[in-house]
């Protein structure tokens, strides 16, 4: 690292000044119209953790200005990201909406509740969620278009073609060096949609 770092100028008084210690009317609307995000956490001695969180969007709701509710829906059951919050409280999300280039980045400190110790309703899919993460926001900005822009994410040209990957039976399979063949992709995609 020695000397790389002075390969960068300093941020612009614009990058330094966008960074709030809550949510304005933007990220709450930006919030609002989001179904996607990634949900960063880390355990007691510091391993880094990043969970993908998806809904309808406003899935992830504002209890106000300083306040976020994360419904856990319905996964694989490793709870990794709550066995993180409860070791090591801090967490970071980063909102994403299809269309839009710009980004959320929210930052704060977490605890676990249950769906029922809060006055909203997060029904969804028709259940309730398993429980509830409140973050306590500290941070909030909009990063800049450019990863979006680079990366083509919404330009339909670049969506890549399914085929282009192993199925998902594969990886598994390999993965886990199971001895028995699941079921293929469309059986297991099917599955899961029963359980969302």
């Amino acid at each position: 690292m020695d000397g790389v770092l002075d390969r960068y100028r300093e941020p612009s008084q614009l990058v330094q000044d966008k960074v709030i210690d809550h949510l304005d009317r933007h990220c709450s609307a930006f919030i609002a119209l989001s179904p996607f995000a990634t949900l960063s956490t880390a355990d007691a001695g510091g391993w880094p953790d990043v969970s993908p969180r998806g809904g309808d969007p406003g899935f992830v709701r504002v209890l106000d200005e300083r306040r976020l509710a994360v419904p856990d829906r319905p996964g694989n059951n490793r709870i990794d990201s709550l066995r993180n919050v409860a070791a090591n409280p801090r967490v970071a999300l980063l909102f994403l909406v299809p269309g839009i280039e710009e980004t959320l980045r929210v930052f704060g400190t977490a605890g676990t509740v249950a769906a029922d110790d809060l006055d909203v309703d997060l029904t969804e899919f028709g259940r309730a969620p398993r429980s509830v993460l409140v973050v306590h926001v500290t941070k909030a900005y909009f990063q800049c278009a450019k990863a979006v822009m680079r990366s083509g994410l919404w330009d339909p040209e670049r969506r890549v073609e399914r085929s282009a990957f192993a199925p998902m039976r594969e990886v598994f399979g390999d993965h886990c060096r199971l001895a028995t063949p699941l079921p293929d992709d469309a059986v297991m995609r099917a599955d899961l949609a029963q359980d969302l």
